[in-house]
């Protein structure tokens, strides 16, 4: 391509989505099915007060490309979350990968699902070898500041978090293994239940009424509503009957005390 005066931004120049490969090649620690199904999770119960729906990327196994320099250097978060940006609308525009120097927003949070071949890079235990691209950590720490990182090993049921405080990840303090993100008005916690069947210890999102409810979770709640406005709408009914019944008992005694009181000579129009 022959440089231009003055030269073309890189959104037109750079490779896209659509140039970069999306599938995974040759790595370790490929998504099995509980990798899938805590996505799920994950995605479904994320519902941030702060953001609109239509305003965040949710993204489960999505090439991240993050350097321009090396176009072709990727990494593939098992879930990730993006602020600020508006998702397709439309079915032909769904994102094969996502990469930064198109969209232009670096990830807020970062979660990894740790297996036994990714731990020591998903930990920052592993150097950067010669000639290679960067660890997982350095690349969400160093290269694209990813405020919040997370890591959850479901073999020791053991959670982690990290705050990117200055130029380094901290870790988060994680009393009963939650912690709370203020920017969300949300925070992340292992919760102990079933999902998809499946019994377990999962990472899941939380607010300040408790878990979020997943679209399984709202359905029966919505059922539990309408049986308990049912039930109640039946309550009233008989309550409505009792009295009618009561009100028809008076109206019948009265008119045998009057039919008593004519029998009698007595008007019971007159009485005092």
């Amino acid at each position: 391509m022959y440089q231009t005066d003055p030269p073309r931004p890189p959104q037109e120049t750079m490779p896209t989505m659509y140039d970069l490969p999306s599938e995974l090649v040759g790595e370790s620690g490929l998504p099995d099915e509980f990798h899938r199904i805590q996505a799920d999770l994950l995605s479904e119960t994320c519902q941030p007060l702060t953001y609109p729906s239509e305003e965040i990327l949710l993204a489960s196994d999505l090439n991240l490309y993050y350097d321009p320099r090396h176009p072709l250097w990727y990494k593939r978060p098992d879930w990730y979350m993006v602020l600020g940006l508006l998702s397709a609308s439309q079915q032909q525009d769904l994102r094969l990968s996502y990469v930064i120097w198109q969209e232009g927003i670096d990830p807020f949070l970062v979660v990894e699902l740790l297996s036994p071949g990714t731990e020591q890079e998903d930990l920052g235990k592993t150097l950067r070898e010669v000639n290679r691209p960067p660890t997982k950590w350095e690349v969400y720490e160093q290269i694209l500041r990813v405020p919040y990182y997370v890591i959850y090993d479901r073999y020791e049921n053991h959670l982690r978090a990290f705050q990117l405080i200055g130029t380094r990840y901290e870790a988060i303090s994680l009393p009963e293994n939650r912690f709370f993100l203020a920017e969300l008005e949300l925070g992340l916690g292992l919760w102990q239940g079933s999902y998809q069947q499946t019994t377990g210890l999962w990472l899941r999102w939380y607010n300040s009424g408790g878990w979020v409810p997943t679209r399984k979770e709202q359905a029966e709640q919505e059922h539990q509503r309408a049986e308990q406005e049912h039930q109640r709408a039946e309550q009233e009914y008989q309550r409505a009957e009792q009295e009618h019944q009561r009100a028809e008992q008076e109206r019948q005694r009265a008119e045998r005390l009057a039919e008593y009181l004519r029998s009698q000579g007595i008007d019971p129009n007159n009485l005092p």
